[in-house]
């Protein structure tokens, strides 16, 4: 390869791996390029809709295109209503009891429980509806932006 393309090349793999940086509010890269966040640096934010869980952004950006983490908690009784993503989202249990429910029809009692640890994937497209009953739940999603939140309409 000659120099000039292995430049270039070098250049897009800068663009594209600061497009997947953690934000510089609670995390912060080392000259290496290490970053490591403690839980009780994790800010979360309030859902932007208005309702459903507290977000928190791990690193990349969901509303843009490319890689991210996010973190949702889910307060106890907080549920989201059916809905679904343009991509697929890997979704892995932190802490609590998380809740998952599958298809259009809301109901918390055909959903089911998954402890810390446990990993589920929301496919592409299709609908589904999740959150916390009796105590606090945190999921870790994963996927690639952007991933708006599609409103299950009937």
């Amino acid at each position: 390869m000659n120099r000039h393309r292995l430049l270039a090349l070098l250049g897009v793999l800068a663009v594209s791996a600061s497009a997947v940086s953690v934000p510089s509010s609670f995390a912060a890269t080392d000259e290496k390029g290490f970053v490591i966040t403690l839980p009780n640096e994790i800010k979360f934010e309030k859902n932007p809709a208005g309702s459903g869980p507290d977000l928190a952004v791990i690193a990349g950006d969901p509303t843009k295109a490319g890689f991210y983490i996010i973190r949702a908690r889910f307060a106890p009784g907080v549920m989201s209503m059916p809905h679904s993503h343009p991509g697929d989202r890997h979704v892995t249990v932190i802490s609590g009891t998380w809740w998952a429910g599958k298809g259009s029809t809301f109901d918390p009692n055909s959903t089911t429980p998954l402890g810390p640890g446990s990993y589920m994937l929301h496919p592409a497209g299709e609908v589904h509806f999740d959150g916390a009953k009796d105590v606090e739940a945190i999921v870790e999603i994963k996927g690639i932006g952007p991933a708006p939140t599609v409103p299950f309409a009937r």
